[in-house]
């Protein structure tokens, strides 16, 4: 005689292990056998524990954490009403980019984002875009990394979403929203927040979710944090900020815990108040010490103002405490490639190899601190790893440009001039490949050539200094001083510390005083 293991257990075992798929399907089975059965031993009816098992598999499919996945798009930018202050103090606000406040790298030495702010050591939601001051340059700004098509709005990426994840039933969606009785599962604490979460995450029906959250609440004497946290990550998720604010609050009074903190945080983020955000994070740190994520947090926050050698410091907090936060390596080793530190940039490049990290990137870095540390064995090896490693047309432009910068460093003009062409070949959009191809023309003597490549670039990227100087450079040398005029103040809007283009506006202006 065969003993076969109980169903429902066996559902819960694939759970547990992340098989969510199996455990769906055996739900569903137990759920077509015996949808009314009881067990004599059981609070819970089978039929109900399988539901709600069934509704927490489907919601790990889709879950993804929104402490830290957060994509403004362009209608909340562009159609935000709720401005706080015009003109900001300098230091208090993330969409006006300041200038460096904690002695970091100047834009002669750090590449900056269209937002003004200096390239982060990572990828993170946001970090590409910024805060763009016209529509223009907020469809021109991309939406991650890996692709260049701006997000239209978040609330529409979640209805995307929740339309992706129905064609995980073949006969519709596993819960009928229209028809629930949202009043009945609320008082039911074994089963409400299960449903709460596949309404949210599974379908991203955010309204629905609301009221049922409102309905727990009520249930709950609003004597239970968690529905206050759900309430918030609604009335976020609507763009009511304030009313989150006020939940998250409430709920942090009731019972302190780090994800509250964080999500609270992002809420004073996106009202563009870092100070306030700075000091939740801080107040979350006395509750409790050394945590990680609210380490990481004010170290985002720093860096995001400019303030790069503060970011630093809490980095370097944030490895005592986890040594493997891949993060904080990337960024502190970024940092120190880019205050002229190759060799120490190198040690924690390595140190990310070693923790398995192996990707294009990684690559990338290694073979500019190998070149840099002048360890020029390292660096073609390196670079050739990279090339291998490279899964998209524009992490391939990437490495055949900073290949392009090691031909320069060796004098090599030729593969130099072939590594700039192979960039744009792989991403049309590469100003700084335009950019150095008209310096190489320049070196050859042909001009309209190296123009028509700078105004390329200064036109691909605005917020790009190089370009619009070296366009005024030399509009002065073939006799064209009007336009070296406009070019050059261009550049000091971007760069307003760069001497040569402040001698480049003297002389232009000795010029024309003496005309």
């Amino acid at each position: 005689m065969e003993v076969t293991m109980d169903p429902l257990f066996l559902a819960w075992s694939y759970f547990r292990r992340r098989n969510f798929q199996k455990c769906s399907d055996i739900c569903t089975n137990i759920l077509g056998d015996s949808p009314y059965d009881q067990e004599s031993d059981s609070a819970l009816p089978v039929s109900e524990a399988a539901w709600s098992l069934k509704t927490r598999a489907l919601t790990e499919m889709v879950y993804i954490d929104e402490v830290d996945v957060d994509h403004e798009g362009i209608a909340e930018m562009m159609l935000d009403e709720s401005s706080i202050a015009q003109v900001a103090r300098p230091g208090t606000s993330l969409r006006i980019p300041g200038l460096s406040q904690g002695g970091g790298p100047s834009p002669a030495v750090r590449p900056m984002t269209q937002s003004g702010r200096p390239i982060t050591g990572f990828v993170r939601p946001s970090t590409q875009s910024g805060r763009p001051g016209t529509m223009e340059q907020a469809i021109k700004t991309p939406r991650t990394a890996h692709t260049a098509r701006p997000i239209t709005s978040s609330s529409g990426r979640f209805v995307r979403l929740g339309t992706a994840s129905m064609l995980t039933n073949q006969d519709g969606p596993f819960i009928n929203l229209s028809r629930l009785n949202l009043a009945k599962y609320a008082q039911k604490p074994c089963m409400s927040k299960t449903l709460f979460d596949y309404i949210f995450y599974h379908e991203n029906d955010t309204k629905n979710a609301l009221d049922f959250a409102a309905l727990a609440t009520e249930h709950a004497q609003f004597k239970d944090w968690w529905w206050k946290v759900q309430l918030g990550k609604c009335y976020y998720r609507l763009g009511l900020h304030r009313e989150a604010e006020k939940q998250f609050r409430s709920a942090l009074n009731q019972q302190e815990m780090v994800d509250t903190y964080l999500y609270l945080a992002k809420v004073y983020q996106r009202l563009d108040q870092p100070i306030t955000a700075l000091n939740l994070f801080k107040q979350g740190l006395d509750h409790f010490p050394g945590e990680t994520t609210l380490l990481t947090g004010i170290a985002r926050i720093h860096e995001e103002m400019n303030n790069i050698t503060s970011a630093t410091e809490y980095y370097k907090d944030v490895l005592k405490q986890d040594n493997t936060h891949v993060e904080a390596i990337a960024c502190i080793g970024s940092n120190h490639f880019y205050t002229d530190q190759p060799e120490v940039a190198l040690r924690f490049y390595r140190r990310l190899l070693q923790m398995g990290v192996y990707n294009c990137q990684l690559y990338n870095n290694l073979g500019l601190c190998c070149f840099y540390a002048q360890q020029y064995d390292m660096t073609l090896s390196s670079f050739e790893r990279a090339l291998a490693l490279a899964s998209s047309d524009e992490e391939q432009a990437d490495v055949w440009y900073n290949l392009g910068h090691v031909a320069v460093g060796m004098g090599d003009v030729i593969l130099a001039y072939q590594c700039f062409k192979l960039t744009l070949a792989f991403n049309n959009d590469h100003a700084e490949a335009y950019n150095n191809l008209a310096v190489l023309e320049i070196r050859k003597g042909h001009i309209e050539q190296s123009k028509a490549f700078l105004q390329t670039a200064a036109s691909l990227a605005p917020h790009l200094y190089e370009p619009q100087f070296n366009l005024a450079t030399l509009a002065e040398k073939i006799g064209d001083l009007q336009s070296s005029y406009v070019a050059a103040q261009k550049a000091e809007e971007v760069f307003p510390e760069h001497v040569d283009t402040q001698q480049v506006l003297k002389g232009l202006r000795q010029h024309f005083a003496e005309l």
